[in-house]
């Protein structure tokens, strides 16, 4: 959906569609028809905003065939969709039972890699409104930190770089503004803010201008890590680092590790095909929540899990609603947004969401929940 802010421009609020993830264009078209034009229509709203995922096979397929499309392109058009932000971290579906660290896999130093962004670029110039500032497209944060090296990291570089000649080209033959958002991640390369700072210090614009290649700020993952918004802003801030989008859920937090109980239910979000990193507060972090007893205990745990805003996480668990709402404050709450891109990431739902009917509703409320944060901060819904 489209909101105003009070300096005019517009702030765009979708949801990411890996939650129905596709590996073929018809099965992608049946779920904006079934979940995503649902979403749409209960919100109420004339045009709504879905942050579409292609595998790599997918994106090839898009970005070398007019016809293919075309039919995305007419399936978005009668579900009254829009796409201004793509995902291009995960590269392909997994079909292993666990996945691990190669859902980062292709990395920044895989040529890979750097075809399957390009193509990305090539379909969301295509799909983008005429009437949007940029489109965005987020990434993986270089890769999973081990093995690195400074050969490994030269050759991210070289890649990206390749990435930021590709967007000025695409931007002179279609005029349209397609930005890399590259996140930070628990576990990866780039993990905290800190360092995503030092590593795209170079591809910040001087005297307020608009860089192609920024931050992907998640909100989750910036809780994982106990990092301050405050301190986290101020870096992004003093380095000129752009925030191209965010990425908007929630951490589980378990206050005291002591409680048996606690960790059970910690241990239940999720899936364990995926890594739920966990992090300590004050202290070191394990991968996955399986190893989470290798803490000492003392101290409260976060764990990498995205979790809805809109309902509370399940007993006795908190959650990071303090940070989202720091966070959507300091974006979009001052005289000038830091983005215009803002997506629900959520991935952690109650078991019974098993349809494409039922997930839809959850993702409705979701975004209402966001829709009324934002008013709050002063946006107006277009």
């Amino acid at each position: 959906m489209r909101l105003c802010h009070r300096d005019g421009s517009t702030v765009h609020l979708g949801y990411c569609a890996t939650v129905h993830p596709a590996a073929e264009l018809d099965e992608l078209i049946a779920g904006l028809d079934t979940c995503a034009g649902a979403v749409r229509s209960a919100l109420g709203v004339p045009v709504l905003g879905v942050g579409l995922w292609f595998p790599h096979r997918l994106a090839d397929r898009l970005a070398n065939s007019p016809a293919a499309l075309s039919k995305l392109r007419r399936a978005l058009q009668r579900n009254r969709l829009e796409v201004v932000t793509l995902n291009g971290t995960p590269h392909a579906q997994f079909a292993d039972k666990v996945v691990g660290t190669k859902l980062y896999c292709p990395d920044w130093t895989d040529p890979e890699r750097l075809r399957y962004t390009l193509d990305l670029i090539d379909v969301l110039a295509e799909l983008l409104p005429t009437d949007v500032a940029y489109g965005s497209i987020s990434t993986v944060p270089l890769g999973w930190r081990v093995p690195w090296s400074k050969e490994r990291n030269r050759a991210a570089r070289e890649a990206i770089d390749r990435v930021e000649q590709h967007l000025a080209r695409t931007e002179t033959r279609t005029g349209r503004t397609i930005r890399i958002a590259v996140e930070t991640e628990p576990g990866c390369v780039l993990e905290m803010i800190g360092q995503a700072t030092a590593w795209l210090d170079r591809y910040s614009s001087p005297y307020g201008g608009t860089s192609r290649i920024g931050l992907g700020l998640d909100t989750c993952h910036l809780a994982v890590q106990f990092e301050d918004p405050a301190e986290s802003f101020e870096l992004l801030w003093r380095a000129g680092v752009d925030v191209v989008k965010a990425q908007l859920s929630l951490a589980p937090t378990l206050v005291d590790p002591g409680d048996a109980s606690g960790r059970y239910v910690l241990g239940q979000l999720g899936t364990p095909k995926y890594l739920r990193q966990v992090r300590e507060w004050g202290g070191p972090g394990v991968d996955d929540v399986a190893q989470a007893y290798e803490l000492s205990g003392h101290a409260a745990w976060r764990m990498h899990a995205h979790l809805a805003a809109h309902a509370a996480p399940p007993d006795p668990l908190s959650a990071t609603t303090g940070v989202l709402d720091d966070c959507l404050t300091r974006l979009v709450g001052g005289g000038h947004p830091l983005t215009h891109h803002l997506e629900s990431e959520v991935y952690v739902w109650p078991r019974a969401t098993r349809t494409q009917q039922a997930l839809a509703k959850r993702i409705a409320k979701e975004l209402t929940w966001l829709r009324n944060r934002l008013t709050a901060l002063g946006l107006n819904e277009v």
